[in-house]
């Protein structure tokens, strides 16, 4: 017999949100079209909308529902918690009609005999007004885990309903224009995925802080999802890039380990616990690299579909979990993002922070924002009552309970959470800046304190003291002119290039890999490749911590963690060009890495020592560079990045150039092999005066301007004593820069320029242009400005020709 109020997942579509809420109209959608395709997907059933309204007739109780929200105002905070708790309580002293009980239980039962046991179910909220691609209505309902038993579903059921007039959902409800009794709750009834034995988390098929569309990223921690959902744990990360990825290739940009400070397990006689995490499982990824590919995959296959569903790109917001006794990944929720899927790409808000202020703590950035306030240390729910507008919210962790407050903050800063906590989803939708997982904020901070939130600096979100001064504009990267001479930017920081893709350039002209080294590694290659002869002492041992995870083969962990920072710039301008400057650090400092003394020289001045080519065929580092040359094979082989190309620095002679390229080839890196490219840095004036002869040897040149100058005028750039007659405008300097741009076109070889003076000098852009340069490579904060200025140059030198013409 057909029944009235139950939908089997496999009998619903995208199109029931009217019917069973989006929610489970999502689910039914996932269940019916994926697992044809190789997604696992739990099996359940919803309890329609039509259900919860034949609840609220029966007992009459939509007057008492209207009568309780006539007239509410839910900036009155206590008024509002006070009438949905009469709500609530009307709702669950009714009991629920015998033959909609009837049809849970049958269903519930049914569900059990595929099974062949009585099961442990999820029991979810799913509003009819609910994961739009305009509103998430993210946690605004509540969800029961671990119910078993016939009664324990039907409790839960009616405790869903209920839920629909949490503080948070009336509040939701009213700031977004729905209307109350327009929108009903269906419930879905979820065959549960043991996760608490193994791990769970989410999926964003984007980049949630960039709004960048070609990655995954994955949230994970020990025990059920909810843990990572709320924010009561700092998740481990992974970024996967989408477009190699569907091509065949393995392109994991990122492996983070989080604290993972508990794990949520399922408590006897129903519900869930929370328990302290053991500290082998909280030093230790969750996921291994074929399961992370795995749910990437699902991720694409599941935005793919959503996207032909919809007549557009919809990106996705998945929930996902293992199952600890079969070692199976399941999707068990599916609903679109809603801050970047509605958001014109072409059109940035761009802050900036225009004061240094003491750094009193640091966390993951949330928004790109900065705002300013008053701090107001939030300890309990119940003091959210004091909290007042354009203050900024400290806190251990948010909940969706606190959704009224958090859209008065200036900014929210807390304890713990990931990217893709309670705390983060809300805050981007909002537009707040927040700052999460900073471990000690409601201890560092107190009540009255004055500080700046910024976000707006990178992954690294920060909290300054005092209020300090900024300022946004809102740039429209459509309008933007395109000069003929090639625009390209300067990377260091692999945490910034996902935002950075946006700006209006042709690639990267010199992405550093010193500050992945500094700061990812902070190891010296060598002391990996003999961390044995290392003496023991604390310096061996912090070594040792940092690449614990990858013995044995300790070399690894440098490859690995190199690979993956170039490979999140190079997927970040994908299929652009990526020209990677392989290392440039002194001797000096290189002694300066963690077990770097052991192996550098004392130099007395190392600016003209043992640096750049020199080192990378000398046997006191080859087997040094050889980590950077499998690191670059990683980013190209492994995960298809082909748009990265090798630049050489400091090469003095192209005898030594011809070494570093038959080193490189032995590293499997093979000059003009599937389109590798190698340039030489054009910094010394040889480069110049040989060009010919490096010609042959390279594919281009890139101009270093800051190490030209200094050893055309013979000055130490770092000295203040002849800080004075450092210019790169010198008009030897600038003799030397056309020469070279000249020798190097009669060979048919491109020359750019990677330095700072185009950043710092209109006048050095005009030249340049003059001269014929092929590209410009600027600073991230000049490629805005210096646009016009090159458009200028180049229509400058227009008129010049045609003036010249007429006379001719």
């Amino acid at each position: 017999m057909a029944s009235r109020w139950i939908r089997w997942f496999r009998e619903l579509s995208l199109s029931d949100v009217g019917l069973v809420g989006g929610k489970n109209a999502s689910l039914g959608e996932l269940y019916r079209e994926l697992t044809p395709v190789g997604v696992r997907v739990p099996n359940g059933f919803a309890v329609t909308a039509e259900a919860y309204r034949h609840f609220l007739r029966v007992h009459q109780l939509e007057e008492v529902i209207q009568r309780e929200l006539a007239g509410l105002d839910t900036r009155h905070l206590e008024e509002l918690a006070e009438r949905g708790r009469r709500i609530r309580e009307a709702i669950l002293s009714r009991p629920l009609p015998p033959e909609l009980a009837g049809e849970i239980v049958e269903a519930y039962r049914s569900l059990c005999q595929e099974a062949g046991a009585e099961i442990e179910v999820a029991v979810r909220s799913s509003a009819t007004a609910e994961d739009l691609p305009t509103a998430s209505f993210a946690g605004q309902q509540e969800s029961y885990l671990n119910i078993r038993g016939e009664r324990g579903v039907l409790e839960a059921v009616q405790r869903c309903m209920a839920s629909l007039f949490t503080d948070r959902a009336i509040s939701y409800r009213v700031d977004r224009g729905f209307e109350h009794m327009a929108v009903a709750l269906s419930v879905g009834v979820q065959r549960m995925v043991r996760s608490d034995l193994a791990c769970a988390g989410v999926l964003f098929t984007l980049d949630t802080e960039s709004g960048f569309t070609d990655v995954v990223l994955i949230h994970s921690a020990w025990g059920l999802g909810e843990s990572v959902v709320k924010g009561r744990v700092d998740p481990d990360e992974y970024m996967v890039f989408k477009p190699t990825l569907r091509a065949g290739f393995r392109p994991i940009l990122k492996r983070s380990i989080g604290a993972k400070q508990e794990r949520l397990i399922y408590r006897r006689g129903g519900g869930t616990k929370a328990v302290p995490t053991p500290p082998e499982e909280r030093e230790r990824l969750t996921l291994q690299d074929e399961e992370v590919l795995t749910l990437a995959r699902w991720g694409c296959l599941i935005e793919e579909h959503y996207s032909r569903r919809q007549g557009h790109w919809v990106g996705m917001d998945l929930e996902w979990a293992k199952d600890g006794r079969s070692g199976e990944l399941f999707i068990v929720q599916a609903r679109p993002e809603t801050v970047h899927t509605r958001r014109p790409h072409l059109q940035r808000e761009v802050y900036h922070l225009e004061q240094k202020g003491r750094l009193l703590l640091q966390g993951r950035s949330v928004g790109e924002k900065i705002g300013a306030g008053t701090v107001r240390v939030i300890r309990d729910v119940h003091e959210l009552s004091q909290f007042q507008p354009g203050e900024v919210l400290v806190a251990d962790m948010t909940d969706p309970d606190w959704e009224p407050t958090m859209k008065m903050a200036a900014a929210i800063v807390t304890n713990r959470g990931g990217r893709t906590c309670h705390a983060a989803i809300v805050s981007r939708e909002i537009g707040v800046p927040c700052v999460v997982g900073t471990g000690t904020a409601t201890q560092q901070l107190r009540t009255g304190q004055e500080v700046t939130v910024s976000c707006a600096e990178g992954e690294v979100g920060k909290v300054y003291d005092g209020r300090l001064a900024f300022r946004k504009e809102m740039l429209d990267l459509q309008t933007l002119p395109q000069p003929k001479t090639r625009v390209l930017v300067n990377i260091g920081d692999p945490d910034q290039a996902l935002a950075l893709s946006f700006l209006p350039v042709q690639g990267v002209g010199l992405a550093r890999i010193e500050f992945i080294i500094s700061s990812a590694i902070q190891v010296h290659p060598l002391a990996l490749t003999r961390f044995d002869q290392l003496p023991p002492g604390s310096e061996r041992d912090r070594i040792d911590q940092l690449s614990r995870h990858y013995d044995p083969d300790k070399p690894r962990y440098f490859v690995e963690k190199l690979a993956e920072g170039v490979g999140r710039i190079a997927a970040a301008f994908y299929p652009r060009e990526v020209i990677v400057r392989l290392s440039d650090f002194k001797s000096n400092e290189y002694a300066h890495l963690l077990g770097g003394h052991h192996f550098e020289p004392q130099e007395e001045n190392p600016m003209l020592g043992f640096r750049g080519a020199s080192r990378y065929y000398d046997p006191r580092y080859r087997d040094g560079f050889l980590l950077e040359c499998q690191a670059m094979r990683q980013v190209r082989d492994e995960m298809g990045l082909k748009n990265v190309h090798l630049m050489i620095p400091f090469c003095r002679t192209p005898e030594e150039g011809r070494k570093v390229i038959e080193v490189m080839a032995q590293a499997g890196l093979v000059r003009g092999a599937e389109g590798l490219k190698v340039y030489v840095m054009g910094e010394i004036p040889t480069n110049v005066l040989r060009a010919a002869e490096f010609a042959e040897v390279f594919d281009g040149f890139s101009i270093g301007s800051n190490d030209l100058t200094q050893l055309t005028l013979g000055l130490d750039r770092d000295s203040e004593l002849v800080a004075h007659l450092f210019d790169e405008r010198d008009p030897a300097v600038q003799w030397l820069i056309a020469e070279l741009i000249r020798q190097a076109h009669q060979r048919g070889r491109p020359v750019g320029i990677c330095g700072q003076a185009p950043s710092d000098y209109p006048e050095m852009v005009r030249f340049l242009v003059a001269s014929g340069i092929d590209s410009i490579s600027l600073n991230p904060d000049a490629v805005l400005k210096t646009l016009p200025v090159i458009l200028a140059a180049e229509q400058e030198q227009e008129s010049i020709a045609k003036d010249a013409q007429a006379a001719g």
